[in-house]
């Protein structure tokens, strides 16, 4: 809808960068806070930002080579000469009844290529968030929530890290409008790289920041598992025969019996006679000792005695030297059968401790990894084309290479072009929205110049990095290397 006479008549301007259609009084920001009013004039708040530079030309097209990172060449050159252009602060052309706001023209070694710039509105989207400990956070399928709203759920474990799914359609747009809001506010910290504290039904608060140890129920994790309890019975057998009679090594998931498993026999040692509890899947290698938890090697469990189900009498003998550790390293302690072989306290050895400590040194730092996960597709290809499938396939045959603030995104298989890329690799900010709800992101599409025209896209539209530096007015050169 027009402005009405008196609208103009006080400086008011529309933006049409999404379907809310602000009208913004002089001075004044939008409701997204990305476009402002100054003086009469429609402007973008945040400047326009270039990497200094992923050589896209030389490595991911004339050598036909797949092995780019994302690399930055070293240094700002002048006036960015050599820079790659982000869609980060580029606008957008939302819904795309236009071309996007950037489609810039390059050579490198003789190549003419294309980079089509701009920034997606995305309602299909959310993160993959990726938690490194051991502790239980809350069942499969358990809501998470912010601000006491779902806005996601707790999904398969893998191995030594907890996964969550956050966002989506439903989420944004399927559900009350304070669902929508607190859903899009989170994604937006957690892709902008900022701390955010979930609640999970049935299970833990945690505070996860893309690249930063999680915080469970306040307390700062450290480091991952070495691997489950049978992999450390594998990894450090031999360093503890000789020093040990028998090793459990404690896990919610499989708990490791040394002189049971297949390395205590190739070690020669003879059985010990403590079974523990559980269901025993081979020899050596226990299910279900314990409830999940957060204590020893994730279960409930804070006395390791509590796993033990029966001493053979027949088997074990007075004197008997055990172990039982956690998978981090994190707990330990030692007991030596007495005459009634009633497991006692006593001080570890130094050699068995060496060996404890060697699985903490082995055991990864805990990091919270988010993923940015998105349907590129609606009108945001009709920015690039005039026939948008055309782009999808495309970038499905690997002529067109697909970065979100310059780095490299994954590309599902498949219909469509569904993507992912690590929110810690991209440069600051680089995540914006709109009150529709939905995540505003930067998205670059490079490819020969000869491939783009046989697309049928806006080849006419190329201009120069000198043509945008001109146009942007705010640019900021960004050394992330990613």
């Amino acid at each position: 809808m027009a402005l009405t006479e008196a609208e103009r008549g006080a400086g008011i301007v529309r933006c049409d960068a999404c379907p809310v259609l602000c009208r913004i009084r002089p001075g004044r920001p939008g409701a997204c806070d990305r476009y402002a009013n100054e003086d009469g004039r429609l402007v973008r708040v945040d400047p326009l930002v270039l990497l200094a530079k992923p050589d896209l030309a030389r490595v991911a097209f004339v050598e036909g080579s797949d092995s780019w990172r994302g690399e930055l060449a070293p240094g700002i050159l002048g006036r960015g000469e050599g820079a790659f252009v982000t869609g980060i602060g580029a606008t957008t052309t939302y819904p795309d009844y236009k071309p996007a706001p950037f489609i810039v023209s390059s050579r490198h070694e003789g190549v003419d290529m294309v980079t089509v710039v701009t920034e997606g509105i995305f309602s299909y989207c959310g993160v993959k968030v990726k938690i490194d400990t051991d502790r239980y956070l809350g069942p499969e399928q358990a809501a998470v929530r912010v601000k006491g709203e779902a806005v996601g759920h707790v999904t398969t474990m893998e191995y030594g890290s907890q996964m969550l799914s956050l966002g989506g359609v439903h989420h944004l747009t399927g559900g009350s409008k304070k669902e929508g809001v607190v859903t899009c506010e989170a994604l937006l910290a957690l892709c902008n790289r900022e701390a955010v504290e979930l609640a999970i039904d049935g299970g833990a608060t945690v505070t996860v920041q893309a690249d930063r140890p999680p915080i469970v129920n306040g307390t700062r994790e450290e480091r991952m598992r070495v691997g489950c309890g049978s992999a450390a019975i594998g990894m450090f057998a031999p360093q503890w025969k000789d020093h040990v009679d028998e090793v459990i090594v404690v896990d919610d998931h499989i708990t490791g019996v040394l002189s049971e498993h297949q390395g205590g026999r190739f070690l020669d040692m003879k059985p010990a006679g403590i079974r523990v509890r559980g269901r025993r899947s081979t020899p050596g290698r226990y299910f279900q000792v314990a409830e999940p938890g957060l204590g020893w090697g994730g279960t409930n469990v804070s006395d390791p005695l509590e796993i033990i189900e029966r001493i053979d009498p027949r088997q074990a003998w007075p004197g008997l030297r055990l172990l039982m550790v956690s998978t981090t390293g994190e707990h330990s302690a030692w007991f030596e059968l007495d005459k009634d072989l009633e497991p006692r306290a006593a001080e570890m050895p130094v050699a068995v401790r060496h060996v404890v400590e060697r699985i903490a040194e082995n055991c990864e730092p805990a990091l919270c990894t988010v993923l940015f996960m998105a349907g590129a597709g609606g009108s945001l290809r009709a920015g690039v084309t005039e026939n948008p499938v055309r782009l999808t396939r495309s970038v499905r045959d690997a002529l067109t290479k697909v970065t979100l603030g310059g780095v490299p995104a994954y590309v599902w298989p498949g219909g469509g072009i569904t993507l992912m890329v690590d929110v810690a690799r991209m440069p600051e900010k680089s995540f914006g929205y709109v009150p529709t709800p939905a995540l505003v992101a930067p998205i670059e599409f490079t490819l020969r110049a000869a491939d783009y025209a046989a697309l049928g896209g806006y080849a006419s539209r190329a201009v120069t990095l000198e043509d945008v530096l001109a146009r942007a007015g705010r640019v900021r050169i960004d050394e992330n290397d990613a």
